[in-house]
């Protein structure tokens, strides 16, 4: 098996477990369920996401999968930010890990459309 780093699978699984151990862990104010809910579908919604995107029907389909999977990306890269913030979670220093995290997803989502995108056009033009 490849190193984790490199597996987009792992790495959005791993990813979604640091998530729901976070969102486990915090207050449960009216705040803190309101942030813990929007943060648990966002951060763990991807993983599944780049499941249909593996099995997508078609190029089309494939690009529009990889998208979703990069806007659940971007809104979970901005909970962190809040709960950090906040006095939502007993360590807030531990959600740093997982901005850094969500930033390099986001990355890999962004260039993984565009490759997708250019080879789309490629393939019209020939």
């Amino acid at each position: 098996m490849s190193d984790p780093k490199y597996n987009l699978e792992e790495r959005l699984m791993e990813f979604a477990v640091r998530v729901i151990r976070v969102t486990e862990s915090m207050k449960r104010t009216p705040a803190g369920t309101y942030v813990a809910d929007q943060r648990l579908r966002s951060g763990t919604s991807p993983f599944g996401h780049h499941g249909e995107a593996e099995g997508a029907e078609s190029r089309d389909d494939f690009i529009h999968k990889l998208k979703v999977c990069y806007k659940e990306l971007r809104e979970s890269r901005r909970w962190p930010r809040l709960v950090h913030r906040t006095p939502l979670v007993a360590k807030p220093d531990l959600v740093v890990s997982l901005l850094t995290e969500s930033d390099e997803l986001v990355r890999i989502f962004s260039a993984s459309i565009s490759t997708a995108e250019k080879n789309r056009e490629r393939r019209k033009r020939t």
